[in-house]
């Protein structure tokens, strides 16, 4: 409120102060990238490989290609990490025996591809592609257009929402899509729950097993082995406080402005339960953002995109030579991550 008044009291929130004096009320991505100098370079509207996506994958693309040279521009509609920068431990990314924090692992990385002269616009999104002779132009929110010799396309996924209109009601009120790093400290003596059966909810209840009570982790495989790396199975199952709930998946929920309760059905039997839940963090997979890619352009039945080897003679590859490994069936346009 302090802040507001000193402010003017603008509306409506939120309202976002910079350190020399500039208020913004309500700006969208552009308007803040605008202010913090965060938009393309125009010396790198032509660049030599344009990254989509500043998440791990985006951000080895970035140290590899500036470290060679090449003129690199990597754009993102957020900021540094992507979904890694929810991970409170990355145990299995090499070099680093302990773990460490997916945040700062984002930001090592973002570091080291700045030291080698990448160039980053973040707060963009790029919101279409297409070939103008040998050069590749890709179309950013702001209007522009950046043109290069080969694009990764590095942009991730998005949380799978889970279809129950109970939960979503109270996102960011007990019911979390990620988060866990910095949700943790405030489940301290709480009941949590973790929806999911892949790595990052091995991640997550570990993590959360640190502040809460009891952290229950409900998977809707019959087995943790079937999602989630041998080494994170052997740390949940030997972790006191965390318990598993196999086959089973969640139906509702309610609260009184806040979670307070969670519907569990069995798979087997379609058997229903109400448990009490302070809080639920629902890990369970995540759809491709490839919707703003050319039609055209060779998908699975998920919507990933296909490169190298995946490539059929029926998804369109237009050259004699065959495609590189990470190459998608438009020529000069890769994907990872």
């Amino acid at each position: 409120r302090e802040l507001l008044a000193k402010a003017g009291d603008l509306t409506p929130l939120p309202v976002v102060l910079f350190p020399n004096g500039k208020v913004l009320a309500d700006p969208d991505n552009l308007e803040l990238a605008r202010a913090i100098g965060a938009t393309v370079d125009p010396d790198y509207r032509e660049v030599d490989v344009v990254i989509v996506g500043c998440g791990p994958a985006g951000l080895s693309a970035a140290v590899y290609g500036a470290s060679e040279g090449l003129r690199t521009l990597v754009v993102d509609r957020g900021g540094i990490g992507g979904q890694a920068t929810s991970s409170s431990l990355i145990r299995n990314y090499l070099g680093f025996p302990r773990g460490l924090n997916g945040r700062v692992l984002a930001e090592r990385a973002f570091e080291q591809a700045w030291l080698f002269g990448a160039k980053f616009a973040f707060m963009h999104d790029a919101t279409a592609i297409r070939r103008e002779g040998d050069r590749l132009r890709v179309t950013l929110s702001d209007g522009g257009e950046v043109g290069a010799a080969a694009v990764v396309v590095a942009c991730g996924a998005t949380y799978r929402r889970l279809a129950v209109g109970e939960l979503e009601s109270l996102v960011g009120a007990g019911v979390f899509y990620g988060g866990t790093d910095s949700e943790a400290p405030g489940m301290t003596d709480a009941e949590v729950f973790v929806l999911g059966g892949a790595n990052s909810a091995g991640q997550a209840a570990l993590h959360l097993a640190e502040y809460a009570r009891r952290v229950t982790l409900v998977v809707r495989a019959g087995s943790l082995d079937k999602g989630m790396s041998r080494y994170l199975v052997d740390q949940v199952e030997s972790t006191p406080n965390i318990d598993v709930r196999l086959g089973t998946e969640v139906v509702g929920a309610a609260g009184d402005g806040r979670l307070e309760r969670l519907v569990l059905r069995r798979r087997a039997d379609a058997g229903t339960e109400t448990v009490a839940a302070d809080a639920v963090f629902v890990m369970i997979g995540a759809l491709p953002n490839t919707d703003w890619l050319p039609a055209d352009l060779a998908r699975d039945s998920g919507g990933f995109l296909l490169t190298g080897a995946d490539l059929t003679p029926d998804d369109g590859w237009p050259l004699d030579r065959p495609p590189l490994s990470l190459e998608t069936s438009m020529p000069g346009v890769l994907a990872v991550g």
